[in-house]
């Protein structure tokens, strides 16, 4: 029986130093769950302990849910992959500073390599909302906005962070004929019965408070808009936790859904095991590839159509092995498949930006791969 004890020591030592609130962590391998552990406090202020069950704010874990979808929808030959997003949107044709066109096809849009940037001076001018701030436009309204906005490269020329994935969510709802929510349920969440997973809160009991980092102290609990500033100082995101409340809110393909750990893993095993309910073996073989070619991330690491893909483990100072995806949520999660391996992980908490991209996501995937002695791959 595996004791677990560097990564129990992990959890106990970022709960005791207060980086982090809560968390849910849950691993399977072999298609087994081997470890599922709720730490810490779901709700600090009430005194309630973390709950495996909990409800999440998925951030950027909404991303490859929709991504998934994406997939279904072409797998149907609803989509095809270098298809332009303007056969679907016809209003969205975003063109270069200069002016010139520049056709971004649903491939940019699923490996942000469409130039779509992730805010600025020229997101305000025109009123665009992204997908953590809370707001009364649909999502049409939003991509109309968006659309004007020149765009950061020509597509397929770099790799840029941004808002692509709430146009591939205006895509998707289109072709669909209703709502995101609908279009994710019907090709994702519904044949894998994800009840807890998407637009919606199902139980607003198990959705608990987020806090925030505050370096020196305790995390800050969120209470209306809160700035949050990046790692190093530099940047930063201002979150909006009410905004899961807002009905009128659109519907965000890049971070707008909520779910719960148990649904995510679920999630993560059909992929890994070849697609599950809802993609072909064929499909995922692809989906998994670099789809990004020789264009520049991050080191060792390129980006597949579902998340960040490890390239070189060196280069990435990982010890997952070529071949593993992954992202995060900047609510304070992280996820990843070794295929390899046939390990799932999935890690969420409560607290920004800890959970998402502080020490403690590292520490926990060093911890996992020590304790199941994987580090030598």
């Amino acid at each position: 029986m595996m004791d677990w004890s560097a990564l129990n020591g992990v959890i106990a030592t970022a709960i005791a130093e207060q980086r982090i609130v809560g968390s849910v962590i849950m691993i399977s391998q072999y298609g087994q769950p081997v470890f599922r552990r709720a730490t810490g406090l779901h709700d600090r202020e009430a005194s309630l302990p973390m709950r495996e069950d909990a409800i999440f704010r998925l951030a950027s874990f909404t991303k490859p849910l929709v991504a998934a979808a994406a997939l279904a929808m072409i797998e149907q030959g609803l989509l095809q992959l270098d298809q332009p997003v303007a056969t679907v949107l016809d209003y969205f044709t975003p063109a270069l500073p200069d002016g010139s066109p520049a056709p971004i096809t649903m491939a940019h849009l699923l490996t942000h390599t469409g130039g779509i940037g992730a805010g600025g001076p020229a997101f305000d001018k025109v009123g665009v909302s992204g997908g953590m701030s809370d707001t009364d436009l649909s999502l049409d309204d939003n991509l109309r906005r968006l659309a004007t906005v020149p765009l950061v490269h020509a597509p397929g020329a770099g790799w840029v962070y941004g808002k692509g994935m709430d146009v591939m969510g205006g895509v998707l709802a289109t072709i669909q004929g209703g709502s995101l929510d609908e279009a994710v349920r019907h090709y994702v969440t519904g044949p894998l019965r994800l009840k807890d997973t998407g637009f919606f809160v199902s139980d607003a009991t198990r959705l608990g408070p987020v806090y925030a980092d505050n370096p020196g102290g305790a995390p800050t609990r969120m209470a209306g808009p809160t700035f949050v500033p990046g790692r190093g100082g530099s940047g930063g995101v201002t979150f909006f936790p009410d905004r899961v409340f807002n009905p009128r809110a659109f519907q965000s393909g890049g971070s707008g859904g909520v779910g719960t750990a148990a649904d995510f893993m679920t999630f993560l095993e059909a992929l890994r095991t070849g697609g599950g309910e809802i993609l072909s073996r064929q499909t995922m073989a692809t989906a998994v590839q670099n789809q990004i070619g020789t264009i520049i991330r991050e080191p060792g690491s390129a980006f597949c159509f579902l998340g960040a893909l490890v390239t070189d483990p060196v280069a990435a100072a990982t010890p997952q092995p070529v071949g593993t995806y992954e992202w995060g949520g900047i609510y304070g999660h992280r996820w990843f498949v070794d295929p390899l391996n046939k390990l799932s992980v999935v890690v969420m908490s409560n607290t920004a930006n800890e959970g998402c991209s502080g020490p403690f996501p590292r520490q926990v995937r060093d911890a996992i791969y020590a304790d199941l002695d994987l580090a030598s791959h």
